[in-house]
This record gives structure tokens, C-alpha cells and sequence, in this order.
């Protein structure tokens, strides 16, 4: 069993709120359909859960075995099956990069799973397991090329839209996410207000990438740069900020 496992970017991404020590976001995500991991199931004989890939993690802190830990507990099958089978990823979106690299892993997993246990579970119950791993994975879960998400990553609503592509820049910067959220709140906090939150999520893509900048759509931009002003040197005319970092993209134009 071979699947893909797609980047995605933020179109734009605002603050519209605090939940405790989460903060509730309003944004669009899209796919990147020329950017992909790609995961697959092995045969052979294993004693533990075995995941192959070119990771900057140990296993137990890696978002697809999370998702296994939780699958497990809904069915003994999922064990077995990962005693005859091994998971792997051929790594191409590049960690720490705002690209949602490991929670579409751990979607992806998680939907393979779903299909050769047969647990027969539906989009909406994985996505609420999903978002027990990661804030994104919900997005990656329902498998839609471009949706708006809010709440803490868990409300995921299809925006129907021609599909883009994009050209993505990633900087060889570990952007911690925590720590330009505590920027943010520090230094640069602000709420969306409902009138330009109801524009954004009814523009298409394309409109809001001509008519804001990199600035203006994304609330954690400024707070990335004073945590790595070397992200300055790749701030660009017509290029965008995914997430809290580092990568910046722009659509290509067909």
C-alpha cells in the first residue's frame, strides 16, 4: 500500500483569539500537489513498531507513531497488522518548515490504517483522534485541496476553488513555533475583528495573494522575524509566509 502525502501552505493565517494555552486561529490551507511524501506499508516479520524514514526525531516522538499508539487502542488488528508490516516514508517536505509535513504523515497513516484494518472509522471521528496528535492534522485528514480552518486546527470546512500550485523556499532555519507564539503574545498580539475574518474566508486564494502582503496575511510573520532576522533575506515582493516558518512561497503562474 503506497500513498501520498502532500505539503500545505497558508494562504493567510490571523489570530482571532486565545483557548487556554492554545491560541484560535482563522486561516486558509492548500495543498502543494508538486510537493509530497510518500508512505508505505512492507511486508516482513517484526517484533516492534518499525518506521523508516529520514526523520529529525526518534521514533517514539514522531507523529505517525502517535497515531499508531491511538489506532491500537481501538483495535487489536492494527498491532498485528504492524507485526508483519513496516511503515515507510520517503522524506521530501522539509521538518520545522510550516509545511504540516508531520501531521499530513500522520493523517495519511492514519487513513491507511482506517483501510487495511478495516476499522471503518469516518473522516470526522479520524479527525477528532487527528487532532490529539497535531493541530493540522484534522486539514490533512479530510483530504480537501483547499479549506478554511479554525478553532484550535479542528474546524475544517472545503473552500472550493481551482487548484493551485505553488513554488516553495525553505530557509535552513529551525523556526520553534512556540517560541514566536510567545513573541506574539509578547510583542505583537492582536484579534481578528469578524468583518475582515467573513471577507478573508469568502475571497479565493489567488484574490488574497494579490491583495495583501506577506504582512498582512500572516499574524506570526513579524514575530518569526524577531525571533530570526536571517528570515529577512528571503522577504520578497509577491512572496508568502507558511505558518511560523520558514518557508515562503508564491503562486505559479500556469
Amino acid at each position: 500500500m503506497v500513498r501520498r502525502s502532500f505539503a500545505k501552505v497558508n494562504i493567510f493565517l490571523k489570530i482571532a483569539g486565545k483557548r487556554g494555552d492554545y491560541h484560535e486561529i482563522v486561516s486558509r490551507f492548500a495543498i502543494v500537489p508538486s510537493l509530497y511524501d510518500i508512505i508505505s506499508f512492507d511486508e516482513g516479520i517484526f517484533s516492534d513498531f518499525t518506521l523508516v524514514g529520514n526523520f529529525g526525531c526518534e521514533t517514539k516522538k514522531n507523529t505517525i507513531y502517535k497515531a499508531y499508539l491511538k489506532l491500537k487502542e481501538l483495535s487489536s488488528e492494527v498491532e498485528e497488522y504492524f507485526k508483519k508490516h513496516c511503515v515507510i516514508v520517503d522524506k521530501t517536505i522539509p521538518e520545522f518548515a510550516g509545511l504540516g509535513g508531520g501531521s499530513s504523515n500522520a493523517a495519511i497513516f492514519m487513513l491507511m490504517v482506517n483501510e487495511v484494518c478495516s476499522l471503518n472509522l469516518s473522516k470526522d471521528e479520524l479527525a477528532k483522534i487527528g487532532v490529539q496528535i497535531g493541530a493540522d492534522v484534522p486539514f490533512f485528514i479530510y483530504e480537501y485541496n483547499s479549506a478554511n480552518v479554525t478553532g484550535i486546527g479542528e474546524i475544517v470546512e472545503k473552500f472550493d476553488e481551482e487548484p493551485l500550485d505553488f513554488e516553495v523556499i525553505t530557509p535552513k532555519i529551525e523556526c520553534n513555533t512556540g517560541k514566536i507564539f510567545t513573541s506574539f503574545r509578547k510583542n505583537h498580539y492582536k484579534e481578528l475583528d469578524n468583518k475582515l475574518k467573513e471577507k478573508l474566508l469568502n475571497m479565493k486564494s489567488k484574490d488574497i495573494l494579490l491583495n495583501y502582503n506577506i504582512y498582512e496575511a500572516n499574524d506570526l510573520f513579524e514575530s518569526s522575524l524577531d525571533s530570526y532576522p536571517e528570515l529577512n533575506e528571503y522577504n520578497k515582493k509577491d512572496w508568502f509566509f507558511s505558518g511560523s516558518g520558514s518557508s515562503f512561497f508564491k503562486v505559479i503562474d500556469e
